[in-house]
């Protein structure tokens, strides 16, 4: 039996520095920075832990309903994805994941922008 993305880079405790790196750069980022307004930091880089853990093969699951909920309201754009799956990717790349598995973890990430991009009025 393989063993999952999560369990090769050590888990929760990975996949969290992982996300802190991810966040610290976006809050940077001219393009999606913004977003980030007024949030509470703590609680949101918890949340992504669990969701990126889950998309690595970890223990948390979340309904794709639940995701396209939380994220309808705040009109991401294409553009934005792109700049997050860019920050991600550089932020896996920074704690040693190979280019294998952060394919991978961005191809995951990629299978949620229909639920997580607004969408423009017909």
């Amino acid at each position: 039996m393989s063993q999952s993305i999560y369990d090769r880079y050590g888990g929760f405790k990975t996949i969290s520095r992982i996300v802190m790196t991810f966040y610290e750069m976006a809050l940077d980022s001219d393009q999606i920075g913004g977003h980030f307004e007024d949030i509470d930091m703590p609680r949101l880089i918890d949340h992504q832990t669990k969701f990126v853990s889950s998309l690595v093969g970890g223990p948390a699951s979340f309904s794709d309903d639940r995701i396209e909920a939380v994220h309808r309201h705040l009109n991401i754009t294409h553009e934005d994805f792109d700049e997050m799956a860019d920050l991600f990717g550089e932020a896996l790349a920074q704690h040693g994941m190979e280019d294998a598995h952060i394919k991978i973890a961005l191809g995951a990430i990629e299978s949620k922008r229909a639920i997580i991009v607004t969408r423009s009025a017909a």
